[in-house]
């Protein structure tokens, strides 16, 4: 068997379709069948069971699929290598990046680093945590940007900064008279949240869990947008929390309304996270040097508190 028959039965796995399999490796639908079929026949058993719609692995099938997704990892690590020698920075690199931290970051250092790194293809996908783990384990990710710790020991996360959660206060709240306050003052009742599926609303759950409850408000909204919960918050409709890269760029009558917790205070923990495998370790180095160097003079915070993004249990 080949590396490349390898990776046609990992597309077939990954799409449940020879046809679109086929198409994703810019190949014919025939040569990719036959040459699955190939490998079926050298190793005497089924790869994919075709009765199913859609295609679906049979259980040798899944432990084959386990196993290449390694070998055709290592292979790809020989190109590493040699590219690593030669000091040549270039090629694909697909990068995943949360919702709550492409629209501030990524403006801040895409600029940078395309005309450092010309010869680097970037394909950016915005991704929740969830689905960003899922990926650089199935290896449709080379890198990502996230929330961590993630506790995944399949992961390695190199740290780039501390956001600090900063509180979105209207004025008819008693809070905004406050110059600065602490987790306490918050009241989970009436903070509006992301939708589920974001790591910062999690961590905005996780930063309240021993805060006591009032009575819950008469409606209930979770958002995908901070502007969102923004308008609702001027509305008096509630209060909200705002990663600090955030609130930058609020219009300056909105920026009155924010207020600073206390130190130590409560932020996130970002970091470039990707396999332990390191394949295209020289581009993800690069990433981190770019990053480090454009957020190093606009996040300064050192005495903070990380909260997790993980879910409470």
């Amino acid at each position: 068997m080949t590396i490349t028959q390898l990776k046609y039965v990992l597309a077939v796995a990954e799409h449940k379709n020879f046809t679109l399999a086929a198409e994703k490796c810019f190949v014919t639908q025939p040569t990719l069948s036959m040459q699955i079929q190939k490998i079926e026949e050298e190793l005497s058993i089924q790869i994919f069971d075709r009765s199913k719609k859609p295609i679906q692995l049979t259980e040798i099938g899944q432990k084959i699929v386990n196993q290449a997704k390694n070998i055709v990892n290592e292979a790809d690590r020989i190109q590493d290598i040699v590219e690593q020698q030669k000091g040549f920075i270039g090629g694909e690199f697909r990068l995943g990046i949360i919702p709550t931290i492409m629209p501030t970051l990524l403006p801040m250092f895409l600029n940078n680093f395309i005309k450092k790194y010309p010869k680097v293809k970037l394909i950016i996908e915005e991704l929740n945590t969830e689905e960003i783990i899922l990926k650089l384990k199935n290896g449709r990710l080379d890198a990502a940007i996230a929330a961590t710790p993630l506790e995944d020991e399949k992961i390695k996360e190199i740290v780039l900064y501390f956001e600090p959660f900063v509180a979105y206060i209207p004025e008819n709240n008693s809070v905004f008279q406050k110059e600065e306050i602490e987790i306490s003052d918050l009241n989970i009742n009436e903070i509006l949240l992301l939708q589920d599926g974001h790591c910062f609303r999690d961590g905005i759950l996780n930063i309240c869990k021993n805060n006591s409850e009032s009575d819950p408000k008469p409606f209930q909204i979770e958002s995908g947008s901070f502007e969102t919960l923004i308008k609702l918050a001027d509305e008096g409709l509630g209060t909200t929390l705002l990663p600090y890269l955030h609130t930058l760029d609020l219009k300056e009558k909105d920026k009155l309304k924010l207020r600073h917790f206390k130190e130590p205070k409560p932020a996130r923990e970002v970091s470039l996270i990707y396999p332990k495998s390191e394949l295209k370790i020289q581009i993800i180095d690069a990433l981190r040097s770019t990053i480090s160097g454009v957020v190093k003079g606009a996040i300064v915070f050192q005495n903070v508190q990380i909260v997790s993004p993980l879910p409470k249990k």
